[in-house]
């Protein structure tokens, strides 16, 4: 049967109208769909990066000012050490070992033996409670003769020896102050502690020292305050880098049995 052209023509038309409307409404509708896909996946997406935000423990470095002057020289320095952490989301807490005469080490060994703590119960074993479960450490002295100071010395030869097991593996740093000399045999002094330990040091863009009289004297020592900043910095990342490590399952170095050697036959 045939439809003249002027019948065929206007029928063509509503069905390509019909039949194109059609196509763009299930265009539409699945491009909606794969929006709505997108939204939900960027969503779970969103979740689980909150969520090992939320696992992610928070860091922390205990800072010693080893100085009889509590907010003097050496304060000036951890303080800016401080600071640098605190902006690279680390806990700090400085420490100030006081004015007081410190007892030294007697050698009765009865925190190897007796107890698991220093015989003389003060503030050495106060600190070694909070390294427990500190992350990373800063220890500041003046400069006393080209070494630190005796306090400082008697304080830290107590803490080490009857609490290595809680700064093992764990990043320390070491700040000296001086008016002018004896920075560098200073420092040598106290990275021995760490270096007979275990322990990562941490360094900075120059020896970690600073030069003044007093607080505001190192504050005019713009180099010295700008290394202790970076000494900040860099202890934030080994920090995190620790701690991505242990999340990534990397376990400490295996140790061995210690053996003692003497020279003497």
């Amino acid at each position: 049967m045939k439809f003249p052209l002027k019948i065929l023509t206007p029928i063509c038309i509503l069905i390509t109208i019909f039949v194109g409307s059609s196509l763009c409404i299930s265009c539409t509708e699945k491009k909606a769909k794969e929006s709505t896909e997108t939204v939900v996946l960027t969503t779970e997406r969103t979740v689980t990066n909150t969520s090992i935000t939320e696992k992610t423990r928070a860091m922390k470095v205990l800072l010693i000012n080893g100085s009889p002057n509590e907010f003097g020289s050496t304060f000036t320095a951890l303080s800016e050490v401080a600071k640098t952490l605190n902006q690279e989301g680390i806990e700090t807490e400085i420490i100030h070992i006081g004015k007081h005469a410190m007892q030294g080490c007697t050698a009765c060994r009865k925190c190897r033996g007796e107890s698991d703590k220093c015989i003389f119960d003060d503030l050495v074993n106060e600190v070694a409670e909070k390294a427990k479960e500190a992350d990373g450490f800063v220890f500041g002295s003046p400069v006393y003769y080209a070494s630190a100071n005796g306090s400082m010395s008697a304080f830290l030869d107590r803490l080490f020896y009857s609490q290595s097991k809680y700064f093992a593996h764990k990043p320390g740093a070491a700040v000296v102050a001086a008016r002018r000399a004896g920075t560098t045999a200073s420092l040598d002094q106290l990275n021995k502690y760490f270096t007979i330990n275990q322990m990562p040091v941490v360094s900075s863009q120059y020896w970690n020292m600073v030069y003044g009289n007093n607080a505001e004297e190192v504050k005019k020592d713009l180099e010295g305050m700008q290394i202790m900043r970076t000494l900040g910095r860099n202890m934030a990342w080994l920090l995190k880098s620790i701690e991505a490590g242990k999340q990534a399952g990397l376990e400490l170095p295996e140790r061995e049995q210690r053996v003692s050697t003497n020279f003497i036959r």
